[in-house]
């Protein structure tokens, strides 16, 4: 079978949408969804990690063209 995405505007969409799939019986699983983009998600923590060991370089502003 195929899954489906769908990315209802507002409440009342989604309200419209849950309750055909109620009457239809097809099953269908909701998720939150968190706004970003998964790999991007993962770079920052990724970058996090690496500003807590120390992996980092810093740059005084007052240098910055020099």
């Amino acid at each position: 079978m195929e899954i489906l995405l769908v990315r209802p505007e507002n409440s009342e969409q989604l309200k419209a949408i849950k309750s055909v799939l109620k009457v239809l019986n097809v099953d269908f699983v909701t998720k939150k969804d968190s706004g970003y983009d998964a790999e991007f998600v993962k770079k920052i923590q990724d970058s996090r990690k690496q500003v807590k060991e120390g992996k980092l370089t810093t740059i005084n502003p007052k240098n910055l063209w020099k």
